[in-house]
């Protein structure tokens, strides 16, 4: 996988405003499970192909995932991510998830989260990292002080806490209790 151009990053992010939040200022709408034909991505964005598929290609977290449906149609969805606001269901099975997952945010995030727990907020699901590196990048998104919690998820699934990995990886849960949190020390 390689790196992104800052035009790459921008088209990204377009394509992620579109199959997360807004697909409605591409003059798109998603199907139940978040896809939409690639030809009507392009279209709505004004990409060419080439620029499409080298972000597809290029992108260290794979963000989107492209598929081609029984009808022949090809086919765009954001992997994981989505707002609130989008109606979709992903068809993640339910998975069991490793004993320890991790999730990185900004250490001023931190008293609300230690009160609440996590909750995912605007978005569908809590984002959980299975390892501590990739908690740390997550975080330092935001800002340059990161802390980065464990969550024992062992013991959530025990207590019927529900579980599904995305394609690319990440872990996804309704919400974490503040129980199930302790924050890592480095």
């Amino acid at each position: 996988m390689t790196s992104l151009t800052k035009d790459q990053v921008r088209i990204s992010r377009r394509i992620s405003l579109v199959l997360r939040h807004r697909p409605e200022v591409a003059g798109l709408t998603l199907d139940a499970n978040g896809w939409v034909p690639v030809a009507d991505l392009l279209a709505g964005l004004g990409l060419a192909r080439a620029a499409l598929d080298a972000v597809v290609a290029g992108n260290d977290k794979s963000r989107f995932a492209i598929a081609t449906g029984a009808d022949g149609v090809e086919r765009i969805r954001a992997s994981q991510g989505h707002s609130r606001r989008v109606d979709v269901d992903l068809g993640l099975p339910p998975a069991t998830p490793p004993a320890v997952l991790y999730h990185g945010t900004p250490r001023a995030n931190l008293p609300s989260i230690l009160r609440e727990g996590l909750r995912p907020r605007s978005r569908h699901h809590v984002h959980l990292s299975p390892d501590l590196a990739t908690a740390l990048v997550v975080g330092r998104r935001r800002s340059p002080d990161v802390a980065v919690l464990e969550v024992d998820a062992a013991a959530m699934a025990r207590a019927g806490h529900v579980f599904h990995r995305s394609v690319n990886g990440v872990w996804l849960t309704a919400a974490v209790p503040f129980a199930q949190l302790r924050e890592r020390s480095e």
